[in-house]
């Protein structure tokens, strides 16, 4: 039998989500912003929030990236991401900062179990992680960098990262 490409219709969404949830804070980048809406429907997490300055997907160029996944994944947006962490952690969630620090650990190492609620915080694209939210976070973690470079693009990293996480998840 030959190894054929399926189309879109092929696919058939997985009714749950994980209990994964997103704060981008001071995102500003519209590509950034959208990408983070493919990643979100793609890997089932079920929220973004949207603080300081970042970007929302009514942008043009962000509603490009995010190619109609801004439709299915809810929102909000914010001013400030204090308290939005607070009201996660009294929901339950565990808040983890994605940034290299003087006390991250590798990404691999994060323990994470089927049932977890996890909330991921990303930051700006050229200063990272705010100092307050790395305060106000459970854990931060790093993707170990083998080049030259000591960073990724925000989408990218965050990729990686959700991906690591849902599949600890289960």
């Amino acid at each position: 039998m030959p190894n054929t490409q399926l189309d879109h219709h092929a696919h058939q969404p997985a009714p749950a989500k994980h209990a994964l949830c997103l704060l981008a804070h001071d995102v500003q980048r519209p590509a950034n912003v959208g990408s983070l809406f493919r990643l979100a429907d793609a890997l089932g997490m079920e929220k973004i929030y949207l603080t300081g300055r970042s970007c929302t997907p009514a942008h043009p160029k962000a509603r490009k990236a995010a190619r109609t996944t801004e439709q299915r994944v809810p929102f909000v947006h914010a001013g400030d991401p204090l308290p939005v962490v607070a009201a996660l952690k009294q929901a339950g969630y565990r808040i983890v900062s994605l940034e290299i620090s003087s006390t991250s650990i590798d990404l691999a190492e994060l323990p994470v179990a089927p049932g977890d609620r996890i909330c991921l915080v990303l930051g700006n694209e050229s200063t990272g992680v705010c100092q307050p939210l790395l305060d106000a976070s459970d854990a931060t973690v790093h993707i170990p960098m083998l080049g030259n470079n000591s960073s990724m693009n925000v989408a990218n990293a965050c990729a990686i990262a959700t991906y690591v996480i849902t599949r600890k998840l289960g």
